[in-house]
């Protein structure tokens, strides 16, 4: 999958995963952070970021230590699906 088109599939997603109805994908920038600054996202949103990796690519956080780095963005977001697709492939 195209990169750009999977990170617009992702800020769908995860607006929809954590009930952001004031966002749209639009208000979420490619590099913008994900938790703290930017979106403002916590620890329990982070659980349902693993959860939207788990059923909607099927790719599981092997290492819990990746997960700040994982979740940094959605381009990093991205980048970690695309090379987990890869190697299933």
């Amino acid at each position: 999958m195209e990169k750009a088109k999977l990170m617009e599939d992702l800020k769908k997603q995860i607006i929809a995963q954590l009930n952001l109805k004031d966002l749209k994908p639009e208000n979420i920038e490619d590099e913008q952070p994900l938790f703290v600054e930017g979106l403002g996202l916590d620890s329990i949103d982070a659980l349902e970021l693993i959860v939207l990796l788990q059923q909607e690519y099927k790719i599981k956080l092997s290492n819990a230590e990746d997960g700040p780095k994982v979740f940094k963005s959605v381009s990093t977001m991205a980048d970690y699906i695309i090379e987990h697709q890869a190697e299933k492939a």
